[in-house]
């Protein structure tokens, strides 16, 4: 695991639940993702959600940033989210375990 990204997601507050379902169903799709080393969906508070994931490559980093949980949540972003995502490229300078 070389790459990552962090997303904080805000949801507006009435489909803060939607959100928080539509992360819990993105696992299976991150699991599919070959290019993905690990996934977590998090809530920080009651609106405030995010995601961080790892990647060998920044092969596997774009192929992610290209798939269906990008895009699913690009889709949410018109209508569930107060602001767009912000995404955040990052370098993992160490890791502990995998």
């Amino acid at each position: 695991m070389k790459v990552g990204l962090l997303v904080r997601i805000e949801a507006k507050p009435e489909y803060a639940e939607d959100v928080a379902a539509m992360l819990r169903g993105a696992r299976e799709e991150a699991e599919r993702e070959e290019g993905t080393v690990a996934w977590f969906a998090f809530r920080e508070n009651a609106t405030t959600f995010g995601v961080f994931d790892t990647f060998e490559d920044e092969q596997g980093r774009q192929a992610h940033v290209n798939g269906r949980i990008a895009a699913a949540l690009g889709e949410a972003a018109k209508t569930k989210l107060s602001a767009p995502p912000v995404i955040a490229p990052i370098d993992l300078l160490a890791v502990k375990g995998g």
